[in-house]
């Protein structure tokens, strides 16, 4: 909603703290307002104020600008009254601020007070059970004026995480924290309904805490809590949001949106599709190919070649046989095709060869071996281990990663979006509120950290090379686009972010290692997690030297940490569970090359291609593609 004089609104506990300051702050943008609070002095004080402002955009009304209404809002009769009076004299109800509160009294709720009403039970009554009074009245008042409308309850950072000095507040806020969020259906009518939840702000409620207030981060500026409170109002995308609002952390949205994916249930339709998996006839037979490694090289193609295996039956004890159906190419197939993951001498490596090559894929359980329990045939399984490259891969039962689909975009998930999940959260520890640069953002992997770090609250800056990538990034909500093919890269971040970014996702190694790291702020992270342009050539991976990088670092308090996929597994199946989940409610989108590859003898095109620079997306080979049909039509 935007913002602009002729709106009208109605504040509870208007004449005091915030709902004062968010009465004048809407009164400055000649919005019509309803002061409703139980002091008549200080809310006549707040109309007179609001009328002042609202004479700069308004002239010759036939009504008032700004009404004043002396109310209990414990009081649903007299609450009623003020929504119609509001309602009756500006012909509608634009935006409803509900901000009156109290603090409990220094009495324990657990004690009784003799002769008297326990003190607790106002604090529900005005901080809780008022607010959905006053919401009901709200979302009637819209509906009875068939316009749009937002609501703006006034929650508390003691919503969020226990006041032990005050439970009963704190519990009060909680219940007004989780009763908004509940609200988002609202949205399908035009009403949007949002809980704003700032920590401590100087105000006469909060005085009970400023001998503390120090130790907690100081007290939260007023302008901060305006300017939440037009960003719920204005931003259309916000429905059933909470944000919290500290000096220590800034703005954010509470939980973030990967915080959330860990409760929330998918689709009935993906766990219906799931449920049927296990019609499919899986045909066992005597033998099946795959792609193995014979001699060491950087040049994928003539380090593999295909080979026919005799498939042994039974299945080992603690393994399973996994029919693959999609496998997913990767930079480091190259690497992994030199020896480079092993150790040793290169002699010592030759001797062992040859290795199955293929680092992720998915499939079905085709066959189990004993002592295998919590797994079953028909089951969809997603794998991270050597031998993705097959038609029939075993594997450590221990190794399997269950999952409600194998398809392509699944692929996609593990190496790329495992990498870009896990190394944000843990290696580069990514709040919101930062500015977040992701080189070759495009392609498999940056396309999933480009996404979890716009979900997590932050400005993104992508780079990539060419105009069909720069649109996919812009499609997937990149704030800037850096084409290194139309504009010099270090140019831009020097311009138009001369503070430097805070967190830097980099695959891409060489120069834009460089780059990136003279372009990183004070407090600044860059995560390492490749160096693609450094994986091929006629000689292979060369280490580079990179003088001054201690200096550099130790003049801006940097960090530059390094991100090896393999050290995480632990994390693996919830972080792939949260991506599938992101997925499924459409708040993650994967981005496939439309590049058909088919069949083990496409894998060396495939792994070509991805080096080309040419890729948009995760490249996936199609292992069998009767199959994936046959899965496709389930």
């Amino acid at each position: 909603m935007e913002l602009k004089p002729g709106l009208s609104a109605l504040v509870t506990g208007g004449g005091n703290g915030i709902g004062k300051a968010l009465s004048l702050a809407l009164a400055k943008k000649g919005i019509f307002v309803t002061v409703v609070d139980f002091s008549e002095e200080k809310g006549k004080e707040v109309a007179s104020l609001v009328e002042k402002e609202n004479a700069k955009f308004h002239s010759d009304l036939p009504f008032k600008s700004a009404l004043f209404i002396k109310c209990d809002v414990t009081d649903s009769g007299k609450l009623s009254h003020a929504f119609k009076k509001h309602f009756e004299t500006y012909g509608g109800l634009d935006i409803c601020v509900n901000s009156a509160g109290v603090t409990t009294p220094p009495v324990p709720f657990h004690e009784d007070q003799p002769g008297s009403t326990n003190p607790w039970i106002k604090t529900i009554n005005v901080n809780l059970i008022a607010v959905i009074d006053s919401t009901r009245l709200a979302i009637q008042t819209m509906r009875a004026a068939q316009k749009p409308g937002v609501i703006i309850n006034l929650g508390s950072a003691a919503g969020l995480y226990p006041m032990l000095g005050d439970p009963i507040y704190s519990g009060s806020k909680g219940g007004v924290v989780m009763f908004t969020r509940s609200l988002t259906l609202l949205k399908r009518e035009g009403i949007r309904a949002n809980v704003l939840c700032p920590e401590f702000v100087q105000t006469e409620l909060a005085s009970v805490v400023a001998s503390n207030i120090d130790q907690m981060g100081g007290w939260v500026p007023m302008e901060a809590v305006v300017k939440g409170a037009f960003e719920l109002i204005s931003d259309e995308s916000k429905a059933g949001a909470c944000m919290w609002i500290t000096n220590r952390r800034g703005q954010e949205y509470w939980p973030t949106d990967m915080e959330e994916a860990k409760y929330r249930l998918a689709s009935s339709k993906f766990r219906r599709q799931t449920s049927v998996l296990s019609q499919v006839n899986l045909h066992l037979p005597k033998s099946f190919e795959k792609v193995v490694v014979h001699t060491l090289s950087h040049n994928f193609r003539s380090a593999t070649k295909i080979v026919r295996t005799p498939l042994s039956l039974p299945i080992k004890p603690g393994h399973v046989l996994v029919k693959v159906i999609y496998a997913g190419v990767n930079a480091s197939d190259v690497n992994f095709s030199s020896g480079r993951y092993f150790s040793g001498s290169k002699n010592d490596l030759a001797s062992t060869l040859p290795f199955d090559a293929g680092f992720e894929a998915v499939g079905i359980i085709a066959a189990i071996g004993e002592s295998v329990n919590n797994l079953k045939v028909g089951t969809p399984a997603a794998l991270m281990t050597f031998g993705g490259y097959a038609e029939f891969t075993l594997v450590n039962a221990r190794h399997i990663l269950p999952v409600a689909r194998p398809d392509p975009e699944v692929v996609a998930m593990l190496t790329s979006g495992l990498t870009a999940s896990i190394a944000l959260e843990k290696a580069a520890n990514m709040e919101s509120g930062k500015v977040v640069l992701v080189t070759a953002a495009a392609g498999g992997t940056g396309q999933f950290a480009v996404q979890l770090a716009k979900l997590a609250g932050n400005k993104v800056v992508a780079t990539c090379g060419g105009k069909e990538k720069a649109k996919a990034l812009t499609d997937l909500g990149v704030d800037r686009v850096i084409d290194y093919k139309a504009e010099d890269i270090k140019t831009v971040l020097k311009n138009e972010y001369p503070k430097g970014v805070d967190i830097v996702y980099e695959s891409v190694g060489g120069q834009m290692f460089d780059l990136c790291l003279n372009a990183l702020a004070i407090y600044g992270k860059m995560i390492v997690i490749g160096m693609i342009s450094q994986y091929q050539g006629e000689h292979g991976w060369k280490p580079l030297n990179y003088t001054g990088l201690c200096e550099k670092l130790l003049a801006k308090s940097q960090t530059v940490a390094g991100f090896f996929l393999v050290q995480y597994s632990n994390l693996w199946q919830q972080h792939l569970d949260k991506l599938f989940l992101l997925y499924s409610l459409g708040k993650l989108k994967v981005s496939l090359d439309p590049k058909n590859f088919v069949g083990l003898s496409s894998v060396a095109d495939a792994v070509e291609y991805l080096h080309s620079g040419k890729s948009v997306g995760k490249v996936v080979v199609c292992i069998d593609p009767s199959f994936s049909q046959q899965v496709a039509k389930l």
